[in-house]
């Protein structure tokens, strides 16, 4: 199974890339997770939508190729980040790759609640005309005081934390079969 990363940080030390990239890692038996670069893409720009610049269009094609899409965001002022939101305008335009395309959502934040708001808002987005993403239901992964759960090299630390995530990562790949995105298997 393919799972498009997209994560709502661009900072080059984001604790949600590092959570990403975690998930990409430890889970790789059970699906390959490429994560996108939303870095390049321009401010979503309607006069543009119908040819718009390359990295788009690469964005979108990732998007497009991928099984499923694992979103990974921070909080910023209590809702999902500017360039999450200026990447998820531009999956919701013109060939909308995103509807019908499974999804399950990851956060972390320093505080404790862990992007709770965030994934409220993303959750509202992701059901929206342009998106129709179906979303794993009743797996919540907030990483409340991240930076307390993760070591030097980016690794979670945190047993009840990454015993959740395998919890999580395992359902989805269960939910995936059953919603027949697999055909019955992973294909990993």
């Amino acid at each position: 199974m393919k799972v498009a990363a997209i994560v709502g940080s661009i900072r080059q030390d984001s604790y949600n890339l590092k959570i990403a990239r975690y998930i990409q890692n430890r889970y790789k038996s059970l699906f390959q997770l490429d994560i996108l670069n939303i870095r390049d893409l321009p401010f979503y720009d309607q006069d543009i939508e119908f040819a718009p610049p390359q990295p788009v269009i690469d964005f979108k094609t990732q998007v497009a190729a991928a099984d499923a899409v694992l979103w990974v965001t921070p909080e910023y002022n209590s809702t999902i980040p500017g360039v999450l939101a200026n990447a998820i305008d531009w999956l919701s335009r013109v060939d909308r790759v995103m509807i019908g395309k499974p999804s399950w959502i990851v956060g972390s934040s320093m505080g404790l609640l862990g992007s709770v708001k965030a994934q409220g808002h993303l959750r509202d987005v992701l059901f929206s005309s342009g998106i129709s993403s179906p979303l794993l239901p009743g797996n919540e992964v907030y990483i409340g005081l991240v930076h307390e759960k993760i070591d030097e090299k980016g690794e979670l630390t945190d047993e009840p934390t990454i015993k959740y995530l395998d919890l999580v990562a395992d359902n989805f790949v269960t939910w995936m079969k059953e919603v027949g995105k697999l055909g019955g298997k992973a294909n990993v």
